[in-house]
């Protein structure tokens, strides 16, 4: 996930397109709304879009706006997701669902920067950033001309990768940190802190709905918990059932996967603890004892 954010960083000050890719709850809008904050547009909104909600008939009111009176029901103007999004930046989430007409009404925003509300004569100039995201295979998709290959290449401009979270186990403690430090601000309690059992089960659990399946067994945990530690019991049913990892497949204790993103994390942040705590999720005065208790080094080697 650093390297992730890494990428990201590099790319939010830009103003090109960016394309990220992985399966569904792996975290794009969470990346995508990183992108936005590092961005110079930080001040004007992201506006998600669900693609695969969007209906043929209603699309271009969705997206384009309409005036008053364009049709029947549309008793008020209405900006729609593009105009909503002037300034900002618009996230197209799982843009492969578009059907072959509505992607061809998509590239001609994205080429000519404005859009003409239905029922409007006018086109209305806008200035956005796109950032598209999809867990389908686009290019597999262009082959079998089920998505424009003029729209694929409009949108594939950076593409940035986000591997299930199966695939990244170090990334699992810092994030289910960062979550329970949501659940603590949003009810304006202190955070909770995971058991070694709990963490332990976390980590070997295969999380198929990824990073928003981690996201709500935090929550759920939250609220469970009767005192400032979570303990296994107080996990979702799955979690506490998890099978260990197979014999034979290399496994890092729990300390030594900390001390290691941790470490990484103060390298990749040139040694500044609050740009780190601010990266693991995690509070200053939690990472300082974290590092006291696994011996962390906090200067240049």
């Amino acid at each position: 996930m650093i390297s992730i954010k890494s990428i990201a960083s590099t790319v939010a000050p830009r103003q090109c397109t960016v394309m990220i890719l992985g399966e569904t709850g792996a975290g794009k809008e969470m990346v995508a709304r990183y992108i936005h904050a590092e961005s110079d547009r930080r001040d004007a909104p992201l506006i998600p879009v669900d693609c695969s909600a969007l209906s043929d008939t209603l699309f271009e009111s969705q997206m384009f706006g309409h005036v008053q009176g364009a049709f029947t029901g549309a008793v008020r103007e209405s900006l729609g997701f593009v105009r909503a999004a002037d300034g900002g930046t618009l996230f197209l989430d799982e843009v492969g669902e578009l059907s072959l007409p509505l992607q061809a009404k998509l590239l001609r925003v994205i080429q000519e920067r404005c859009v003409t509300p239905v029922g409007d004569t006018r086109a209305h100039e806008v200035d956005i950033r796109f950032i598209a995201a999809t867990h389908r295979d686009l290019a597999k998709m262009v082959r079998e001309g089920t998505f424009r290959e003029d729209l694929f290449f409009r949108l594939n401009v950076v593409v940035t990768t986000l591997p299930p979270l199966r695939e990244r186990a170090e990334d699992i403690l810092p994030l289910a940190n960062h979550f329970l430090q949501k659940q603590a601000d949003l009810y304006d309690e202190p955070a909770r802190r995971l058991s070694d059992a709990a963490a332990a089960a976390l980590v070997r659990y295969s999380w198929p709905g990824n990073v928003r399946e981690l996201a709500n067994a935090m929550e759920s945990a939250h609220v469970l918990a009767q005192g400032d530690v979570i303990e296994l019991a107080d996990l979702p049913m799955q979690l506490q059932s998890a099978r260990p990892t197979p014999a034979g497949t290399p496994e890092l204790c729990l300390s030594e996967l900390e001390r290691r993103t941790i470490a990484e994390a103060l390298r990749r942040t040139d040694y500044c603890k609050a740009k780190a705590s601010r990266m693991l999720g995690i509070n200053i005065q939690r990472l300082n004892r974290r590092i006291e208790r696994l011996n962390i080094s906090t200067r240049h080697s």
